[in-house]
């Protein structure tokens, strides 16, 4: 039976025999949505590599703790995958997040592209963002990743640029590129960036600014994606050629 995964904050320093507290929502989700009982086992993650396997101990009204059985912790993923993804029109944002983060990306950043319908400033900004990392933890709970994608605050094309520099390998995703992933050397370790364009594409601009920094121009078949599926398909077809999938 698979486990239920609940999110806390730090498990340092806990070891068998210990009773973890959560509290707050991931307590009520537990108790209130879940019905986790006393004696029911279930998983803890902190997101940053570290997993227990216990029993529920007590529960209450938004709170629960957990009997420590056993724990496990676990390097970070290489190489590290890191998405720019142009900011989609509507809820396309968040599908784009859950399914990079199913299938391993360790970065999400959102980017204004030129093209990008959807516009993200002040309040509305901070709303967007937050659901971006809501639906990046629920999605990493629920495809039990003990290394939790890291959502980053929206970026411009100049900073695009710049992580695009210091990637191990750059790639940006374009339907008119003459370049295929099957060139591309992919490395073990270090960082891969992806950059994913708008509905609308990328401009001549971006594309050129983008190569200019080092990224590889590169299409995936005669098909055009949406932008919201476009980077997990690109990080998939990396993933394959790395040893994150040999086993």
């Amino acid at each position: 039976m698979t486990l239920p995964v609940h999110w806390v904050e730090s498990l340092a320093g806990v070891g068998p025999g210990d009773v973890v507290d959560v509290e707050g929502d991931e307590a009520h989700h537990a108790v209130a949505v879940r019905r986790l009982r006393a004696g029911e086992a279930l998983a803890l993650t902190d997101g940053l590599g570290t997993t227990v396997t216990g029993v529920v101990h007590e529960t209450g009204k938004r709170r629960l703790s957990v009997a420590v059985e056993e724990v496990a912790t676990v390097s970070e993923p290489e190489p590290r995958l890191t998405v720019v993804q142009a900011l989609p029109k509507g809820d396309r944002g968040e599908l784009a997040v859950e399914v990079l983060t199913e299938v391993g990306v360790a970065t999400v950043v959102p980017w204004a592209a030129a093209r990008s319908v959807a516009v993200w400033r002040g309040e509305r900004a901070e709303k967007s963002l937050a659901r971006w990392r809501a639906t990046a933890r629920e999605a990493a709970k629920q495809s039990r990743r003990p290394w939790f994608p890291r959502v980053e605050p929206m970026v411009t094309t100049d900073d695009a640029c710049a992580l695009v520099r210091a990637a191990d390998l750059a790639v940006v995703l374009h339907e008119a590129a003459a370049g295929s992933f099957t060139s591309l050397a992919v490395p073990a370790e270090g960082t891969v960036v992806v950059v994913v364009g708008p509905e609308g594409g990328l401009t001549d601009d971006e594309v050129a600014a983008l190569t200019a920094a080092g990224a590889h121009a590169v299409r995936m078949g005669e098909e055009v994606l949406r932008t919201s599926t476009a980077g997990v398909v690109a990080v998939a077809a990396l993933l394959s050629r790395t040893g994150r999938w040999a086993t």
